[in-house]
């Protein structure tokens, strides 16, 4: 016989549909909010007419977007990096993706049949980003695919060869600094240290974050169990390293299109998903899906500050996001310790 509505409604299941609910109902106002702030007001002050400043909303809607879909791309990473390395300081640019973009951005800049062109420093990001991440993979794949065991966990030896595929790059990257000419050298630097300033959004960028959180919820119950280790979520009979190759793949795929779009965003995917989980614990059900919004909206208010606190000089949007999430992570760790 069919339940009826009220039997339904208190299933679990439901019951579990209902909490993930509310808890990121307000992370979505608090996106929602965000945007509507970071659409009316900038650095020429606020334009609530939409038909007289059509120029101006457009250029702020450009903007917000893609501050939207970067700082979600970012904090997914995030969330999905501390999870697979088990090390609360793991962020997106640990195992030196970045880096790889950077020098394949910079090559752009250097070699003279591309110059200092935005298009090109995205497709050159793009591919650096991607190298290195095979490079990674390469490096540490026998630990990738080796089960589990009780004594060790490969997110140590991820973290290892990671750092120092960072600071390789980041060697070359300085390198391709000094050699890149002298018209392209502010772009360049300003590009690195975080750069919104786009003429659009390509649609690549939002299907990529669509199939990257479409995965998280789909694997939210799977990564919940390997929460409490890679020993346990192999006898419960999840393929672990499988689960490691997907987490690796969408974390790195997610922080190569966000550091090509719009250059090295710090803090957003290290301090993020440590917010979310002192306020909503760590179901991944709950907490993926709450980095990814209060990572958007958290980007489009730094974005805001950076066009607005020494206008008309706008600052590099990962100047305000290190000028904030330092003094916050210290007070994460103090309220730990």
């Amino acid at each position: 016989m069919p339940l009826s509505k009220s039997a339904r409604a208190g299933t679990p299941g439901a019951r579990s549909v209902r909490a993930i609910g509310s808890t990121l109902l307000p992370m979505g106002v608090v996106l929602l909010v965000s945007v509507s702030v970071g659409l009316v007001c900038g650095s020429s002050g606020c334009a609530i007419d939409i038909v007289s400043h059509d120029d101006l909303w457009q250029l702020r809607w450009s903007r917000v977007a893609m501050a939207c879909v970067v700082g979600a791309l970012l904090s997914l990473s995030g969330a999905l990096l501390q999870l697979l390395l088990r090390n609360p300081l793991a962020d997106p640019y640990t195992l030196g993706i970045s880096s790889g973009a950077a020098v394949g951005a910079l090559l752009m800049t250097v070699v003279p049949m591309f110059g200092f062109v935005a298009a090109g420093m995205q497709l050159g990001a793009i591919v650096g980003a991607l190298l290195s991440t095979a490079l990674l993979f390469l490096l540490t794949r026998r630990r990738l695919l080796a089960p589990p065991t009780l004594s060790e966990t490969p997110g140590i030896s991820l973290i290892l060869t990671g750092v120092m595929l960072a600071a390789g790059l980041g060697a070359i990257s300085s390198l391709l600094l000094v050699l890149a000419p002298d018209t392209a050298l502010r772009g360049a630097l300003f590009w690195l240290m975080g750069d919104l300033d786009v003429e659009g959004v390509g649609s690549w960028i939002w299907l990529a974050l669509l199939i990257a959180a479409g995965w998280s919820l789909l694997q939210a119950p799977k990564l919940n169990v390997l929460v409490h280790g890679e020993a346990t979520a192999y006898l419960l009979g999840i393929s672990v390293p499988g689960l490691r190759l997907q987490v690796l793949l969408i974390a790195s795929l997610a922080t190569a299109l966000a550091v090509s779009a719009a250059g090295a965003i710090g803090f957003i995917g290290l301090v993020v998903p440590h917010v979310c989980r002192m306020v909503l614990g760590n179901d991944q059900r709950r907490l993926l899906p709450a980095s990814m919004l209060l990572g958007a909206a958290t980007l489009v208010l730094a974005d805001l500050l950076a066009r607005t606190i020494a206008a008309p000089v706008q600052l590099p949007v990962g100047v305000l996001t290190a000028l904030l999430g330092v003094p916050v992570f210290l007070l994460i760790l103090s309220r730990r310790a």
